[in-house]
């Protein structure tokens, strides 16, 4: 049995402005006030884990490990979360995953008020850390469909979330940063393990109905192999994960190599490395927001062509650029457009994924946002060490503008197959079909 909303009626749509329609659903209105919460304690352990790391060990090696052992093993096990997903409730699913995170938070702050704390231990926790959030985050977006079930607010909903995400991205390093200052790293694991409380008693709160869904006696293998065909048989599934996997992982210099853009490029410090942040978080909170008032998720194609162009111009203008404000604006951009495409194509795959499949695709959708981030990292590295800070922003812009072109070679045949998907969901009426044809991604 599967957790759905209740549709509201146009009279409680109508209640909220377009840009916050999605809210009219009472289940995800309760989710994205538990979630605000939560994110922002997420983003102070975050901060306040990588800053307990450096002060154990006072190696920056080990600053790359823990985001090493954090990520990788979490990625090797997305597939197998999708498959979990498509079995199981997901709404207790999403339940037990942040209980289980809570429960993290909360033995890290023990351990380092009684002074216990070492680096294994914070490594060992960040790992298994990773895990939940490998499950939980397949699991969200896989819930996503089912706390807003009509797919015109779907895409309104996603913004939204990416709104809250964004939103706390820029407050709770700041936050962190004075906690740690004046406290140390400690209040912080135990504000983040509070703060699940709220999307708990969101989570708990929700007006839920059954919904029945077909059962698999199939293996877990067998699972997985069903959800890889159903993937490679879809050309815009893959083509949207395949797009969305390069993004990913050409966005690695945007925060590997960005100490060195504000100080050897910009001849910057501290204050320029903040500013250069914060450009960058500005631009992904505008894009959720201006995402959040599309009408409909008609278009998203478009949506998604025009911003891997604006972001590999982004990426190849960073490497020209000699000025602070220069670097802050393209930077702004470069957030904007970055953001503008994964959450497009979330969106997108959620409005045309079969339902049954859902979990599992939306698994590899989590392996291609965070699982190439590491890859990239090791790549940018590498490169900045080899050709130099410049070259490497200019040839990671050079390949997402050669990923933006192949994609719009394939658009016309991702609108042609997708375009009986979006009829069959309602979202193209029947009779005018042929007019809106070449709206239809």
């Amino acid at each position: 049995m599967q957790i759905a909303d209740e549709e509201p009626s146009a009279a409680e749509i109508l209640r909220f402005p377009a840009i916050g329609r999605a809210l009219a659903h009472r289940n995800f209105r309760l989710f994205i006030v538990g979630q605000g919460v939560s994110v922002l304690g997420s983003w102070m352990q975050q901060i306040a884990t990588v800053w307990l790391v450096y002060r154990l060990s006072g190696s920056s090696f080990l600053l790359g490990v823990a985001d090493f052992t954090a990520l990788i093993p979490a990625a090797m096990l997305l597939p197998l979360a999708g498959v979990l997903t498509d079995r199981w409730n997901r709404h207790r699913t999403v339940l037990a995953t942040q209980t289980l995170a809570m429960l993290q938070a909360f033995l890290l702050m023990g351990l380092t008020v009684a002074g216990l704390v070492s680096v294994w231990q914070v490594l060992l926790l960040g790992t298994l850390l990773g895990i939940i959030n490998g499950l939980d985050c397949t699991a969200r977006q896989a819930f996503m469909v089912d706390m807003v079930p009509r797919h015109d607010d779907l895409g309104n909903a996603i913004a939204i979330n990416s709104s809250v995400f964004n939103a706390a991205r820029l407050l709770g390093p700041a936050v962190a940063g004075i906690v740690i200052g004046l406290c140390g790293e400690w209040p912080c694991f135990l504000l983040n393990g509070l703060s699940y409380l709220a999307v708990l008693a969101s989570l708990l709160a929700m007006n839920v109905r059954p919904v029945a869904r077909p059962k698999s006696n199939a293996g877990i293998a067998s699972g997985l192999r069903e959800g890889l065909n159903y993937i490679a048989r879809s050309m815009p599934i893959r083509t949207i994960l395949v797009l969305l996997g390069i993004v990913s992982m050409m966005s690695a210099p945007l925060t590997v190599l960005m100490p060195l853009l504000a100080t050897k490029v910009l001849h910057g410090g501290p204050y320029t490395l903040g500013l250069l942040t914060a450009a960058l978080g500005a631009g992904a909170l505008t894009a959720s927001l201006v995402l959040a008032a599309r009408k409909s998720v008609i278009g998203l194609g478009r949506v998604i062509a025009a911003a891997t162009a604006v972001f590999g111009l982004g990426l190849a203008g960073l490497s020209l650029s000699h000025s602070l404000g220069l670097s802050l604006f393209l930077l702004l951009a470069t957030g904007f457009a970055m953001v503008s495409q994964m959450a497009a194509s979330n969106a997108l795959l959620q409005t045309i994924v079969e339902e049954e499949k859902r979990g599992r695709v939306m698994s590899y959708y989590t392996l291609a946002f965070f699982g190439m981030g590491p890859l990239g990292s090791l790549l940018s590295g590498t490169l900045a060490a080899t050709i130099g800070i410049r070259a490497t922003y200019l040839t990671f812009g050079c390949l997402t503008l050669t990923a933006a072109a192949g994609f719009v070679v394939l658009l016309p045949r991702l609108r042609r197959e997708i375009r009986p998907l979006y009829v069959r969901a309602g979202i193209l009426p029947e009779p005018v079909q042929a007019y809106t044809i070449r709206r239809a991604a």
